[in-house]
């Protein structure tokens, strides 16, 4: 039941978050409007990134650490490959904030 409010949930934002950014194109050339809804729509960005980052940073770090502590001789095989994935999950992060600066330097 939680698993899908939290899917609805973020449909819901992702939908909302992708017609902001098309409105705030052809809202540029009208007027003060579409600075504002360009900074929402960044800012919508990087908390949904933010937010879905450290769920997955999470989830990682907790059945890796599960791994090994049901056996702690196959650390190395786990821990690895863990720091990798940890690193991955975090560069998308970093990329929704470049794409964020990129969308308030069109204000």
């Amino acid at each position: 039941m939680l698993r899908k409010f939290m899917l609805g949930l973020f449909a819901f934002f992702a939908t909302n978050l992708l017609t902001l950014s098309a409105f705030a194109e052809n809202a540029q050339d009208g007027g003060s409007k579409g600075g504002a809804v360009v900074a929402l729509a960044a800012g919508l960005a990087i908390a949904l990134a933010a937010f879905g980052g450290a769920l997955g940073q999470g989830k990682a770090a907790a059945t890796a650490l599960e791994g090994i502590a049901r056996n702690p001789g196959a650390s190395d095989k786990i821990f690895t490959p863990m720091i990798i994935g940890l690193a991955l999950i975090e560069s998308l992060v970093i990329y929704a904030l470049v794409i964020a600066f990129m969308l308030v330097q069109k204000v």
